[in-house]
Parts: structure tokens; C-alpha cells; sequence
């Protein structure tokens, strides 16, 4: 099934984990890929997947205009990148505070603001799907910087989604819960060190434990969802945020 035979898909945060397995399953349906990512690993996806690689800030005006003349046009995008950081309140740092919202918030919202201009000197009609998080539907501790970045992409999703109706763009939103990648890695060890003397894996395990389907979320679970919001089939879907978290949230 080639659902995307001669669409352009951009991709951010494309170097690694879900955004990789993401593009992997649209370049197995055909689209031609354009792929970001601010790590230099986004070139050897790029070179797996016969795609266009773009090392890119999507938080710098300049390195998101490079990434969209390089793609010179856009049937879909996928704004996948994100960054977290946990801390106590008392010990979370300006910076970092920004760094999130920038990246998981402003980065997205530079992503939709170049990709639908492109969309509509194409004549219209398009596909945008952002990444928000279960920490769009409840915040967690140690993490306001982040639930907040992600409160604010639902938001953003829903506004762009009335603006850009009448231009048939569709804008949706999608939200992952517990997926094995280096991100969560990164959250097992410090939420572990946290909410108490964990070994690493075991909070992992715990929450896992409590997940009502019973396992974590894999890369192609995402990818599935992505795919089709961003296919016809998803055509009179906009405005939307769903979970892909195995039930963890039921909202």
C-alpha cells in the first residue's frame, strides 16, 4: 500500500527514536521524505531511508526557513521534536524552563507557520500533525515547563486547525504515553531519583505495570496513528488531540 506516492512529508526530530520510526513508515508508503533534526544523526536516517536530511533548529527562524527550501514543498508535516528536563521546582533553572517551551511549543508553532504559507501556494489542502504528550492531558510532577509546553501545543492545534479549515488544511495532535526511546530512559532515571530510591528501570516497570493494555507503546504504535491522520482517510478529521498511550489516559 503506497498511501503516499509523490507527497512530501517533513518530519522534525527525525534523527532518532519516534520520529525515525515514524519516517520509516512513510517511506515504506511511498512519500518522499525530508527529514530535521538538530543532531548530525539526521543525516545517516536521511541516507537509511533515501531521504533529504536536514540538520535544523526549529527554534531559529532561519535554520526552519533552510529546512522548508530544502523540501520546496510540503503535503504533510510532522512536528515530532521535544525536549524534557525534570527538576524540583526550587532547583528548575530559567533556562531550561525556556529551552522546553521553545523547542516543544515555539519550535512547532515556526514549523506550522512555514509549512502552511507552502501549503497554501500549492493551491491548499495539506496535513499537519504535532506532538503534544499524556502531559497534555495532566501535568506530572517535576514538570511544569514541560506539561505546560504541552498544554500549549493542544492549543495551538485547535486554533490553527479553524484557521486553516477553509484552506483544507487539517491540524491534529497526537499524544504518546510510555514508548521505549532515549527520552524515556533519561525519565526513568530522573523521576526514579525523584520519587524515590529506584534502580533504573523499575519505575519504568511500575507505571508500565498499571497501563490497562498492559505493555509500553513501541515506535510503529505512534507511527500508526500519524500515518493516518495525515492520510485521506483522516480527511474530515481537524482539531483533534489523541492518546496512543494503551489507555494510560482516557481523556
Amino acid at each position: 500500500m503506497s498511501r503516499f506516492e509523490g507527497r512530501t512529508v517533513v518530519i522534525t526530530g527525525a534523527g532518532g527514536g519516534i520520529g525515525k520510526g515514524i519516517a520509516s513508515r512513510f517511506a515504506a508508503e511511498g512519500a518522499r521524505l525530508v527529514l530535521a533534526d538538530r543532531s548530525d544523526a539526521v543525516h545517516q536516517a536521511a541516507e537509511e531511508l533515501h531521504a533529504v536530511g536536514v540538520q535544523a533548529d526549529i527554534t531559529v527562524p532561519a535554520d526552519v526557513a533552510k529546512l522548508f527550501q530544502a523540501a520546496e514543498r510540503v503535503d504533510v508535516l510532522v512536528n515530532n521534536a521535544g525536549i524534557i528536563t525534570i527538576s524540583r521546582l526550587e532547583e528548575l533553572r530559567l533556562e531550561d524552563w525556556e529551552r522546553v517551551l521553545r523547542v516543544n511549543t515555539t519550535g512547532t508553532f515556526l514549523c506550522c507557520q512555514a509549512a502552511a504559507a507552502r501549503m497554501r501556494t500549492q493551491g491548499g489542502g495539506g496535513r499537519i500533525v504535532n506532538a503534544a504528550s499524556g502531559q497534555a492531558r495532566q501535568g506530572f510532577i517535576y514538570t511544569p515547563h514541560y506539561a505546560a509546553s504541552k498544554f500549549g501545543v493542544v492549543g495551538l492545534t485547535q486554533s490553527l486547525a479553524k484557521e486553516l479549515a477553509k484552506d483544507q488544511i487539517t491540524v491534529n495532535a497526537y499524544c504518546p504515553g510510555i514508548v521505549g526511546s532515549d527520552m524515556w530512559s533519561y525519565n526513568d532515571r530522573e523521576w526514579g531519583r525523584l520519587l524515590g530510591d529506584y534502580k533504573p528501570g523499575e519505575l519504568m516497570a511500575e507505571w508500565v505495570a498499571g497501563i490497562p493494555l498492559g505493555r509500553a507503546g513501541s515506535n510503529d504504535d505512534v507511527a500508526a496513528l500519524v500515518l493516518f491522520l495525515a492520510s485521506d482517510d483522516a480527511a474530515y478529521i481537524t482539531g483533534q488531540t489523541i492518546n496512543v498511550d494503551g489507555g494510560m489516559f482516557m481523556s
